[in-house]
């Protein structure tokens, strides 16, 4: 259990360094104006679930040890007969962090896991949805400390969304590049 005086590094550097940079570079009137990260969704699929759950409730529990919270079972909303799916089925895992658990999650992302790609050249800087949304793509989920290579069965990766208040790329981009994240040149 999380306790609720915990204040992680990242929310402080936030409260510190971003909100004042942000406020410089781009002249809000209001502090309340500054864009701040809302949340933290860490999905993964797999085709493979199709023929064998077994693989899906591994991945489940791994995403489980990397968010630091349960990861809910994710099934087709509809029947696709070309991938012999139907509707109902399960096919991957999701994991929302807020709070405490999103700024672990973004601390532990940016310092530890990340650093670890192999041949890591930066991360896109042209992923952003329009509305200051930035979305991720990790190709392995061994890059986090908390999964033990060995008992890893199947390598699978997972996507990363990054909602923010921001209302423009540009705003969002700041907003994260302020946070650590290394984005390309």
């Amino acid at each position: 259990m999380v306790m609720e005086s915990y204040i992680p590094r990242l929310r402080t550097l936030y409260d510190e360094t971003v909100v004042n940079g942000l406020l410089e570079e781009f002249s809000y009137a209001n502090r309340m104006q500054v864009p701040r990260l809302k949340k933290i969704v860490v999905n993964l699929s797999m085709k493979d679930a199709i023929q064998n759950v077994k693989l899906l409730d591994t991945a489940a529990e791994e995403l489980t040890l990397i968010a630091g919270q349960r990861a809910v079972i994710t099934r087709a909303r509809r029947s696709i007969a070309n991938f012999k799916l139907r509707e109902g089925m399960p096919v991957g895992a999701r994991v929302t962090l807020r709070g405490v658990r999103m700024w672990e999650f973004l601390d532990r992302l940016v310092a530890v896991a990340i650093p670890r790609i192999r041949d890591f050249r930066g991360i896109n800087p042209r992923a952003f949805d329009g509305r200051g949304n930035y979305s991720l793509g990790l190709t392995e989920q061994i890059i986090f400390p908390e999964i033990d290579y060995d008992k890893v069965s199947r390598i699978s990766g997972m996507n990363v969304a990054f909602v923010t208040t921001a209302q423009t790329d540009e705003e969002g981009r700041a907003l994260l590049r302020l946070l650590g994240m290394p984005f390309a040149n």
